[in-house]
This record gives structure tokens, C-alpha cells and sequence, in this order.
């Protein structure tokens, strides 16, 4: 059964921490079966480095993707394995559109669990260590951002990456040129403008050779029509074609996320509950920024996992 006003979304980096799903995984054996899964792809135990590893370990891109599209397909098949209504659309925030995608039906998730490891390596390996930064910035309209990115630029690379909310984006760059550009939005009139814990710039221009060597790993994997629609981060619009899927997940790497977009796509479609699949609030709080009339859920402890299946029944 479908709830036409439901939306499933899935978050991306950041939303790691150790221990988490701990109290999930006591009660759904569907957690520890995926995870199973997801070690036998990798070649060490996923479940236990996010359980009993260091913050600093599961911080590390490549180790970082695979476990939180781990950690959300196993929360998606607890979640229907218990009857939970299916979503009528889904969205992922950057690596979390992989989650989707699986959740989805668009790939297999041992085939998705490969495909991510690799995308963090190369996006890792794309700028050398210190020489890329991401940094959020506070209470600045878009256009302003964007301008202060292109006063800052002076020849290398920094743009506004992540629309995450109205108020709240995310840029990203060459280290010298974040720095410079942090100062310009302070300047524009920006509440805050900090520097995030990442070691590359994601969704840049200087993404754009992780892209073209995943590509043709990407191209050579199966992918099928999805079931349910998803928003895709690149232009906020749903896709039915493998093959545009494919080129979409391509550009996804070194183009903007356009949450915002994507979060006021599925409310223009009829979104009137959302639920965050995978660990973490984050999606949820930003959800309540970009439309306060969105009920957002979470679903990574059992108490509130069982709150959203009963509040989210047709």
C-alpha cells in the first residue's frame, strides 16, 4: 500500500556516528542481516567499526558511504518488513540519492555498496589533503553566496554546493579560495560562515575527475526503472531512465545539491509527511525550514520507528 502524501528521504555524510542503530538493531534482525551484506562486499565488518571503532575511522569518505547507505536500506527493509506503507516518492541528500536509488529498486544493494566505496575513494583521491575545504554558511540568501563565491575566486575554484535550506547553504572549493570567501560572506552580512570537518570539496568542478573514473563503473552496473519516483539532486526532478539515472549519478559528483528544490518538488506534488531513513534529524530539520507544514519523522530508534508506522498508516 502507497500513502500518496508520504515522502522517504536519505540522508548523506555527517549523519555517522558511532554506536548508532544500536537500539534498532536489538529488536529488527533485518539491521544486522544488511549489514552481513554489506561486510561481505567490503572485506571487514561494517557493523562493527560503526559500533566499536573510533568517530575518526567512520569519518573517512570511502568508509563513510558505504555505511550510511547501509545503515538506511537496513532501516527501509525493517521498515517494510513490518508493513510500513510505502512512500509515494523519495529523495536522497548527495550520497544518500544512492539509498534511495536501492530503496527504490533502481540497483542492487550489494552492487550500490561497491559503486559508493569506490565514489568516496576517488572523491577522496580527486584534491589532495589540504587543499579543498567545504564551509557552511548562515542567514544569506543564495544569490548573495553566489556572489560572494564569485568575488572570491580569483582563479580557483569555490561555489555554492549544497542548498540545504533557505538561509543555510554550504560552499565549497580550494582551501585559499573558501577562506577568501568566507570573508566575503561575513561581509555581505552573513550570520555565520565556518569551516566544515571535510577534507575535500565536494560537489565542485574539482569533483569532476572522480566523476569521469566512476562513470564507467557506474555505466557496467545493472540499474532498472524505479518503482517509486525519485528527486534527483541535480535539477529537483524525478528520472524513469537507467540510462539518464546513470549519467545523473555521474554529474550528481561534481554539481550542486539542490535540496531545497527537491524538498519543494515533493511538497508541489502532494508531500505532506516525510520520513528520514537512516540515522540522524538532519533531513528532518531542514525539511521544517524549507515548509513548515511538512510532519517529518525519524526512524532510527525503535520507539520512533514505531510512532512513524502508526502516524503514517492509511
Amino acid at each position: 500500500m502507497t500513502n500518496a502524501r508520504l515522502a522517504f528521504v536519505f540522508p548523506g555524510q555527517g549523519s555517522q556516528q558511532i554506536g548508532m542503530l544500536a537500539d534498532a538493531a536489538a529488536e529488527f534482525p533485518e539491521i544486522h542481516t544488511t549489514f552481513s551484506e554489506a561486510s561481505d562486499v567490503l572485506g571487514y565488518d561494517l557493523w562493527d567499526l560503526c559500533q566499536n571503532g573510533e568517530q575518526a575511522d567512520i569519518n573517512l569518505t570511502e568508509r563513510t558511504q558505504p555505511l550510511l547507505l547501509t545503515a538506511s536500506v537496513a532501516l527501509y527493509r525493517a521498515w517494510c518488513a513490518r508493513g510500513g506503507v510505502h512512500p509515494a516518492r523519495m529523495a536522497g541528500h548527495s550520497l544518500g540519492e544512492w539509498s534511495a536509488l536501492v530503496c527504490a529498486g533502481t540497483l542492487a544493494f550489494t552492487d550500490a555498496v561497491h559503486l559508493v566505496q569506490e565514489r568516496g575513494r576517488l572523491m577522496q583521491k580527486a584534491v589532495p589533503a589540504g587543499e579543498g575545504a567545504m564551509a557552511a554558511v548562515i542567514g544569506l540568501d543564495d544569490t548573495a553566496v553566489e556572489s560572494a563565491c564569485a568575488e572570491a575566486a580569483e582563479d580557483e575554484v569555490v561555489a555554492a554546493v549544497n542548498y540545504n535550506s533557505p538561509g543555510q547553504v554550504v560552499i565549497a572549493g580550494s582551501s585559499a579560495a573558501v577562506s577568501r570567501a568566507i570573508e566575503a560572506c561575513k561581509t555581505a552580512g552573513a550570520k555565520r560562515a565556518m569551516l566544515l570537518p571535510v577534507s575535500a570539496p565536494f560537489h565542485t568542478e574539482l569533483m569532476r575527475p572522480a566523476a569521469e573514473k566512476l562513470a564507467a563503473q557506474i555505466e557496467s552496473t545493472e540499474f532498472h526503472a524505479p518503482e517509486i519516483p525519485v528527486i534527483h539532486n541535480v535539477h529537483a526532478r524525478p528520472e524513469s531512465a537507467p540510462a539518464a539515472i546513470k549519467v545523473l549519478m555521474v554529474e550528481q559528483i561534481y554539481s550542486p545539491v539542490r535540496w531545497t528544490e527537491c524538498v519543494q518538488a515533493m511538497v508541489a506534488d502532494g508531500t505532506g509527511q516525510l520520513v528520514e531513513c537512516g540515522p540522524g534529524k538532519v533531513l528532518a530539520g531542514l525539511a521544517k525550514r524549507i515548509d513548515r507544514s511538512l510532519t517529518c519523522h525519524n526512524i532510527d530508534t525503535p520507539d520512533q520507528f514505531n510512532t512513524a508506522l502508526l502516524a503514517t498508516a492509511e
